[in-house]
């Protein structure tokens, strides 16, 4: 999906329902044939006001993302960044593990790992890219450095310009977007999408024993998000 399909400029808005008829129209029409969709504004006001003003600012950049993947890779990544203050799940949601849809973390201003995770795979997708370009890694997090032998569980987004290349990274605990190789501190444990999970070098299309990640997908449908 082009950056153009995801919402109309706010200066659109402001000049009336004519100028932004066509505009709604070729919008509505690149739905259609990408088949991604949007939570609408009532799904959204269920989760509060903050979440409100969070998905509104979020489909601003979306619709102002660049128009490749390097440019949208910097884009999902900066506004997560600084937009959501990263909290463990025992302080946001009172549990271990809990896998929040985007609605969800813009609700709470928070979010673990995984939610950051999943909030830029979801925004990464519905900005069109290739689902086999994306993987939400589960890694070991070396704690005070490469060197460390004491290790945490993380996740982290892992972007392949194709299959056989070094990924590259995305960390909600660091700004810049790094190459694999460059983050010596992370032990890849393994990694998935809606396609796949891989294991090591072996890839496993029997994604839907991943109950999680099933349930979220689910979650995800239910809330009006489709790509």
């Amino acid at each position: 999906m082009t950056t153009s399909c995801v919402i109309a400029p706010i200066s659109l808005l402001r000049s009336g329902w004519r100028a932004l008829l066509p505009v709604l129209l070729g919008w509505l029409l690149c739905l259609a044939v990408t088949g991604s969709s949007l939570p609408s504004e009532q799904t959204v006001a269920r989760y509060g006001p903050q979440a409100q003003r969070l998905y509104r600012d979020w489909q601003t950049m979306l619709n102002n993302a660049g128009s490749n993947d390097s440019a949208r890779l910097k884009d999902v990544n900066e506004f997560f960044n600084r937009r959501i203050t990263y909290a463990e799940n025992s302080q946001v949601w009172r549990q271990e593990d809990y896998w929040a849809t985007p609605l969800e973390t813009f609700g709470k201003g928070m979010a673990d790992c995984k939610g950051f995770v999943i909030a830029k795979y979801v925004s990464l997708r519905l900005l069109g890219m290739a689902p086999d370009k994306i993987r939400l890694t589960y890694v070991k997090a070396r704690i005070g450095g490469p060197s460390s032998n004491v290790t945490q569980a993380h996740m982290v987004l892992a972007y392949y310009a194709s299959p056989t290349v070094e990924p590259l990274i995305l960390d909600n605990l660091i700004t810049s977007i790094q190459p694999a190789s460059q983050r010596p501190d992370l032990i890849p444990v393994f990694s998935f999408n809606m396609e796949s999970i891989w294991v090591g070098g072996t890839q496993n299309n029997n994604v839907n024993r991943l109950t999680r990640w099933k349930q979220l997908l689910d979650k995800l449908k239910t809330e009006g998000f489709a790509f």
